[in-house]
């Protein structure tokens, strides 16, 4: 889940390169409100619609890859697998705690830790712009 609105999400470098590289995406706006202490929050709950994606897709791929440390997608690993599906689970166990149910990184076929895709997905730390920073063509020299 996207905000529609936020001019960068830490997920949008993975979200784009996975779309530009053949993947389907499948996304839904995020809703955003504020809680009872006036703190931002963002709700995107997607489990139901990739799980219902998932298993319509089954009978018909060999291999999906599942983008989430959610424990409660084990049920759905296990049931995809029971069809012949082989499933790679993309999380983290690096972080503190980890991103990943230990039910759901032993259920998948193939855990890919997130950390290790950093050089293939990942965007390099841009520079802050200086607005005057133009070429002497551009300032009319």
């Amino acid at each position: 889940a996207l905000l529609d609105n936020d001019d960068y999400s830490p997920i949008r470098p993975l979200v784009d390169w996975l779309n530009y590289n053949g993947f389907t995406m499948v996304t839904k706006p995020a809703k955003e409100y504020t809680d009872s202490q006036g703190r931002r929050k963002v709700k995107g709950n997607m489990d139901i619609e990739l799980t219902v994606d998932a298993m319509e897709l089954a009978p018909r791929v060999d291999h999906i890859v599942l983008f989430s440390g959610d424990g409660d997608f084990r049920p759905l690993v296990e049931s995809l697998q029971r069809q012949g599906v082989r499933v790679s689970v993309v999380s983290t166990i690096r972080s503190s705690p980890p991103m990943i149910a230990d039910e759901l990184r032993r259920q998948a076929d193939n855990f890919i830790e997130l950390d290790e895709l950093k050089e293939v997905i990942g965007r390099p730390p841009r520079e802050p712009r200086n607005f005057d920073q133009r070429t002497e063509a551009q300032q009319g020299s």
